[in-house]
């Protein structure tokens, strides 16, 4: 019976970490796509186009944080391990699939919803899957360079540990020791030992 509740916890403390984990990426995608929708704003502004979609920055943060959580559960994040490579290779990676992933995702989110609205193929195809392909290669790359920095950071967490680079960049740092006075470092270029 003991087994049983240990497990028990385990699953809810996993659940917990998970929730966490789909805010946290739900957060960070939205302040970036809600940016971009800013940006986008401003741009169509220019030309007289008025543009208020905030509310679907949310919502697609919202979908892509859960296709991330979902990727790395079929372990997609395997796939791009390098062993003792440098670091900045598996966060290019796993920046490229999971962004690759979520544009996958985005096609055949509008392929259903066209098959729903009783759209046959041909027109469905003909839209570029309910997407042009120019804003799909845009929200492509977007998502890509938006990934760098999340993989980025989450790298670093599994090579430090979680707590501490969450302590690092959300707590009150302490002042850093002074310096040693014959650290190579701070003398002068000019100065002769």
């Amino acid at each position: 019976m003991e087994g049983h509740e240990t497990g028990h916890a385990h699953l809810k403390e996993r659940a917990i970490e998970e929730l966490k984990e789909f805010w946290i990426t739900s957060l960070y995608l939205f302040i970036f796509l809600g940016a971009f929708a800013l940006y986008r704003r401003m741009v169509l502004a220019e030309f007289g186009v008025t543009y208020l979609h905030y509310g679907i920055a949310l919502i697609e943060a919202l979908v892509i944080a859960k296709v991330v959580l979902i990727g790395r559960a079929i372990g997609l994040e395997r796939l791009c391990e390098c062993g003792g490579g440098p670091l900045i290779l598996p966060v290019v990676l796993k920046s490229a699939i999971f962004a690759l992933l979520a544009t996958l995702f985005a096609v055949v989110e509008n392929i259903v919803e066209g098959l729903i609205r009783k759209k046959d193929w041909a027109s469905i195809a003909s839209n570029g899957f309910g997407i042009g392909s120019l804003e799909l290669f845009a929200r492509m790359t977007m998502l890509f360079v938006s990934f760098i920095p999340f993989f980025a950071f989450w790298e670093i967490g599994h090579l430090l540990g979680r707590r501490e680079l969450i302590e690092m960049f959300f707590s009150r740092r302490r002042p850093s020791p002074p310096p040693e006075p014959n650290h190579p470092v701070l003398l002068p270029a000019n100065r002769k030992e």
